[in-house]
C-alpha cells in the first residue's frame, strides 16, 4: 500500500472521523461496557511495547513508521503517522484493499481478525472491517 495519493481524500477524512468519533456503524469504542481499554497513543516503540510484541521496522519515514508485530502466534503490522491527513489518506488507499483494521488516533494495525482483536485488548481502538464497507470479501486484491 501506498503511504498516500498525494491529495487530501474527502472519503478518507470521513472515515477517519467516523472512526475517531466511534461513529455507531463502526465497532467498539473504549473504554466501555466492551472491556476494552481506552485508546493507547504514543510512538511506534512504545505502542509496540503495550501490545508485547517484538517490532520490526520495516519503514521509518517523516510521514509515517511502519514495523511487522510478534506476538506468539500473532502477527501484524503496525504503522504510526505524523498527522490526521497521513492515516486519512492511508486508510482510504487501504479501504480498497478490504481486510481487518484497528485503528487508534495516529495508528493502524492491519492483521487476521483474530488477531487484531487480541490486539485490541491491549491498545483499544476501534475494529474495521473494510471488506463490509464494499459489501464484498477483496481478499487483498483490487478491484475495479
Amino acid at each position: 500500500m501506498r503511504a498516500g495519493r498525494g491529495r487530501f481524500s474527502g472519503r478518507g477524512v470521513g472515515l477517519l472521523l467516523a472512526m475517531v468519533g466511534c461513529g455507531s456503524v463502526i465497532v467498539g469504542c473504549g473504554p466501555g461496557g466492551d472491556g476494552a481499554p481506552g485508546t493507547a497513543s504514543g510512538s511506534l516503540e512504545q505502542l509496540a511495547a503495550r501490545a508485547k510484541c517484538r517490532a520490526d521496522i520495516q519503514t521509518d519515514a517523516a510521514d509515517l513508521r511502519q514495523a511487522t508485530c510478534e506476538n506468539g502466534p500473532r502477527r501484524y503490522v503496525l504503522v504510526t503517522f505524523a498527522n490526521a491527513r497521513g492515516q486519512a489518506e492511508w486508510l482510504d488507499e487501504a479501504d480498497d484493499y478490504g481486510g481487518t483494521y484497528l485503528v487508534g488516533g495516529s495508528w493502524v494495525a492491519v492483521g487476521a481478525r483474530a488477531d487484531i482483536s487480541a490486539l485490541r485488548e491491549r491498545l483499544g481502538g476501534t475494529v474495521v472491517d473494510a471488506a463490509g464497507r464494499h459489501g464484498g470479501d477483496h481478499h487483498g486484491h483490487r478491484m475495479g
